[in-house]
């Protein structure tokens, strides 16, 4: 009896050691030159670059809409998310679909990236947390720092980058700019109205 239990003992430590070295799986993507990886989990599916259609008043960072299979889903450029230059359409631009999880809905959000790498696996053991300097993103974007040879992506989270609730709120501030043109303008200094 007491085999049994300690052999049942072992098979459950083994398979916490193994749970703790298999780690997660990421899809990995580089925007601006950047590696970045978002767990495998939340990503719905990889298609090609389309033209999104421009809908007005809306943040920079909102490329726009596309139509996937009868669904209106925004797409968001993830360079200016992050406060860089836009990314320039080339031919391994993609859009990385996304379900978020917000408020018991789930949202299907769109993100444009310069190029898929690949699916990793990053085990516990090359996880690092998040650095408090650097990386010219903000820190609650980043869930850590996961290694991958000699190098490191940046694992982002996904719900933080991609927040209902936060880009609802850039989009009404954006709303509240007044406009650069058309009826309701500013007029331009030294200009009448």
């Amino acid at each position: 009896m007491g085999a049994l239990v300690r052999a049942e003992r072992k098979a459950a430590q083994g398979q916490e050691v193994q749970a703790a070295v298999r780690g997660q799986q990421f899809l990995t993507f580089v925007v601006g030159g950047s590696t970045f990886a978002a767990a495998i989990a939340s990503i719905k599916e990889i298609i090609e670059y389309r033209k999104p259609t421009d809908v007005p008043m809306t943040p920079p960072f909102v490329r726009g809409v596309i139509n996937l299979r009868g669904r209106v889903v925004p797409v968001i450029d993830l360079s200016v998310r992050f406060g860089r230059s836009p990314i320039e359409v080339a031919q391994r631009t993609c859009i990385v679909i996304l379900e978020i999880q917000q408020e018991g809905e789930e949202h299907g959000i769109g993100v444009l990236v310069d190029a898929v790498s690949a699916v990793l696996e990053i085990g516990e053991a090359d996880m690092e947390p998040p650095p408090n300097f650097g990386a010219n993103l903000r820190t609650d974007f980043i869930t850590g720092m996961g290694k991958v040879g000699e190098k490191f992506v940046i694992i982002l989270d996904i719900e933080k980058v991609l927040s209902v609730e936060e880009l609802a709120a850039l989009a009404a501030i954006s709303d509240e700019e007044p406009p650069t043109w058309g009826p309701g303008a500013a007029a331009a200094p030294g200009q009448q109205a």
